[in-house]
C-alpha cells in the first residue's frame, strides 16, 4: 500500500468539514500516545513557552530524583530514558530557545550525577554530545540569546572540570 502525500492530504482535508476534522484528530489521538502529547503541547502548552520548559525541567529533576542507583549500567539506562522523553518534548515545540534551555537543564542534572557517582566514559560520551547540541543550536537563535546561554554553558563546562 503506498501512503498518499503531504500534499494529497492537505487537498483532502481541506474538503472536510469541522465536525469531520475534529472526527479526524481525536481518532490520530487514540491511536499513539505520542499524538496525544503533542496534541495536548499544541493546544494547552504553546501559548506559554516559558511555563513548558519550566514544566519540562521539573519534570528531569523529579526523573533524576529516581533514577536507580543500582549499577552504572541502570543509572546510564535511566539518564538514556530521560534524554530521549527530552528529545521528544523538543520535537514538539521545535523552539531553539527550548531546545537549548532543555538539553543545559539536563547537562546540569548529569553533572550532578557524576559528581555523586563514580566517572562513568558513558555518562561523559553523553555529556559531550549534549554540550555539542547545545552549541549547533547556539549558532541559530539571537545574538542576546546566544550570550545568555553561553554564560551558562561556561559555567557547566566548569562544574565539569572540577
Amino acid at each position: 500500500m503506498q501512503i498518499a502525500s503531504l500534499s494529497e492530504i492537505k487537498k483532502e482535508l481541506k474538503e472536510k468539514t469541522n465536525h469531520e476534522l475534529t472526527e479526524l484528530v481525536l481518532k490520530l489521538t487514540k491511536h499513539k500516545v505520542e499524538n496525544k502529547e503533542l496534541l495536548a503541547y499544541v493546544l494547552f502548552e504553546s501559548v506559554d513557552e516559558n511555563h513548558f520548559i519550566s514544566k519540562i525541567e521539573s519534570e528531569i529533576d523529579l526523573q533524576f530524583a529516581h533514577v536507580n542507583i543500582k549499577s552504572n549500567y541502570i543509572i546510564n539506562k535511566n539518564i538514556r530514558k530521560i534524554q530521549r522523553y527530552i528529545v521528544k518534548q523538543i520535537r514538539f515545540s521545535k523552539q531553539k530557545e527550548t531546545e537549548i534551555a532543555l538539553r543545559i537543564h539536563f547537562c546540569k542534572n548529569l553533572v550532578d550525577i557524576q559528581s555523586k557517582y563514580d566517572i562513568n566514559n558513558t555518562r561523559h560520551q553523553m555529556l559531550i554530545r549534549q554540550i555539542e547540541l547545545i552549541r549547533k543550536a547556539l549558532t541559530l537563535v539571537h545574538e542576546d540569546l546566544q550570550f545568555d546561554h553561553e554564560l551558562e554553558l561556561t559555567e557547566l563546562l566548569e562544574q565539569v572540570a572540577h
